[in-house]
């Protein structure tokens, strides 16, 4: 039996159907340098199947509100053209490893702390008297400051 012969390359309609998104979707992560195309004779645009493996990162991503040059900055450092292994996407992801933890730790005590204010019923941050008595946190200045774990008081 013959061995079944797979094109490497994908239409955009192939791309998109595989991907998930609309065409328009690919043609603007392109039109970003996120992913890249080339062109048949006939002009046709033509995807790199490898090319569904940064779709799928950067859907993901976005789907955890990174923005699209953070997701940019991880796609750059993965080799276009050739089979990438999981070794380079590791790395390539390494320095999001932080900035990750960060945002996971603010959604924790996010999810942990909600009940508090919404369950007192005051909805005053400037009067109220268990978590912010005297509107200590406002000589802090402007912003969400229990929440981004800055000090309560300046000294």
């Amino acid at each position: 039996m013959a061995k079944k012969v797979v094109p490497n390359d994908l239409s955009v309609g192939e791309m998109a159907k595989r991907a998930g998104v609309p065409v328009s979707t690919l043609h603007y992560y392109e039109a970003e340098g996120l992913i890249e195309s080339w062109r048949t004779p006939a002009n046709h645009r033509r995807y790199d199947r490898r090319e569904l493996r940064r779709v799928a990162l950067i859907r993901i991503a976005q789907t955890l509100g990174i923005p699209l040059a953070e997701i940019a900055e991880v796609l750059d450092r993965v080799p276009r053209g050739k089979t990438v292994n999981a070794a380079v996407w590791r790395e390539a992801g390494e320095h999001w490893a932080e900035a990750l933890d960060d945002r996971i730790e603010l959604l924790l005590r996010l999810r942990d702390n909600l009940g508090h204010c919404i369950g007192c019923g005051c909805l005053s941050v400037e009067n109220c008297p268990l978590y912010n008595k005297d509107d200590a946190l406002g000589a802090n200045g402007p912003g969400a400051r229990r929440w981004l774990g800055e000090p309560e008081e300046r000294e």
